[in-house]
């Protein structure tokens, strides 16, 4: 065992230590920030490295700043109306307006319903993609039929049994993805230490990169969940969530993004392939090529069932029970399954994207018609720059082939 691979060893028990701690377990914000951040992180961090190299070569590091910060300020926009526009739509008092502001929020929970759908197949896909570069030879058929089966196996469960009894895998998942994120970053940054160098691949800023840049949305989405946690959190609390949940995933798509860099050299020039980061963990560490087979499987079927149970509630909720729940989990396995045999994993990115920025772009909408009628003039200046931002991710937003 080498001493990179030594490393990556004791810095993956040390996190799962940490994470698995009762403590923290029991710490009610890290609980309520757990499902964000979730759903942020997934194993986006591992398709987003290839891709961002593939569009803006030794600055990639920089494009993902760039989204980050783009997604803690849409962030923003529903953290307003977490906290100004909620108690004012809902509330007794009525305004003239209400009525309009109200469909809009409706018809957004109804598009991230289908965003959701949207993001199931790119999960499946993505893990089926990552079993079969990882321990067989890669097979797009025998991929989208492994898709297919699990996508099927979850609308099906959920369908006749709700869903619960799978809900025990999503316990561990984030502490087991976030163990393996820390175990890479830090054996990275000791690679990186003695050979950090640039690879020499620079890419011009151009329109085409933008739209690009517009399709990987989706890689940073999932803070939108603390929104619908009203249940079991305060306004504030849920809040505090989304910030922490965006404020570490940030750090980690960043950090991860610029120490990565130096190992591209070390893969062919064999074209944009989603499990390149394999290649990269194996040339860095035989450990981490290992944890990075392994590690992301549980996270990214996890992922696939509550998005999917999320879809189905605000199905549920937004046809006021015309579709339950569990017809609901059918119908987005269904939709999942027409998207895994009809796209590529990148055209699901885009497509994804796309919704999801339409969601954001009504919610933004939202809290644009709430600040301007509670005169909140700083809020209505964000909103009013992200409104046209969203609007073009929302339209022109591709995939990277």
């Amino acid at each position: 065992m080498g001493f990179i691979d030594l490393v990556v060893t004791l810095s993956f028990l040390f996190w799962l230590f940490v994470l698995l701690n009762p403590k923290l377990r029991k710490n009610r914000l890290w609980s309520a920030t757990v499902t964000p951040l979730a759903s942020i992180i997934g194993s986006g961090y591992l398709v987003s490295a290839p891709l961002m190299y593939f569009v803006l070569g030794d600055y990639a590091f920089l494009g993902m700043l760039g989204i980050v910060v783009l997604a803690y300020l849409v962030g923003e926009a529903i953290r307003f109306n977490i906290l100004k526009a909620e108690p004012l739509l809902y509330g007794r008092y009525r305004f003239e307006g209400q009525g309009f502001l109200l469909e809009l929020e409706r018809l957004s929970s109804l598009v991230l319903a289908f965003a959701y759908m949207i993001a199931v197949a790119f999960y499946l896909r993505l893990l089926s993609a990552f079993i079969f570069s990882g321990f067989f030879e890669r097979n797009p058929f025998l991929e989208s039929l492994l898709s297919s089966a699990l996508v099927l196996f979850i609308g099906v469960s959920g369908f006749l049994r709700g869903l619960d009894f799978l809900e025990f895998l999503e316990k561990y998942a984030v502490a087991l993805n976030l163990s393996t994120i820390g175990a890479f970053l830090t054996g990275l940054l000791v690679y990186d230490l003695k050979h950090f160098s640039f690879t020499g691949v620079v890419k011009p800023l151009t329109f085409e990169s933008l739209r690009v840049l517009a399709g990987v949305l989706l890689i940073v989405q999932g803070f939108e969940t603390s929104k619908y946690l009203w249940e079991k959190y305060t306004p504030e609390e849920r809040v505090k969530s989304m910030k922490l949940a965006q404020i570490i995933s940030g750090f980690i798509y960043v950090s991860f993004m610029l120490l990565v860099t130096p190992l591209f050299k070390k893969i062919h020039e064999t074209g944009l392939d989603e499990t390149a980061i394999i290649a990269l963990a194996s040339a860095l560490s035989v450990v981490m090529g290992w944890l990075i087979r392994v590690g992301p499987l549980m996270s990214q079927f996890s992922a696939s069932v509550a998005d999917t149970v999320g879809a189905g509630g605000l199905l549920a909720r937004e046809t006021r029970g015309r579709i339950s729940s569990r017809t609901g989990y059918l119908l987005v396995s269904l939709v999942a399954l027409v998207l895994i045999w009809s796209t590529n994993i990148f055209e699901t990115i885009a497509y994804a994207s796309k919704a999801f920025a339409f969601y954001y772009f009504l919610q933004n909408a939202v809290a644009w018609g709430v600040a301007y009628r509670l005169k909140e003039y700083k809020h209505l200046a964000l909103f009013t720059f992200l409104a046209p931002v969203l609007l073009f991710i929302t339209v022109f937003g591709k995939s990277a082939e």
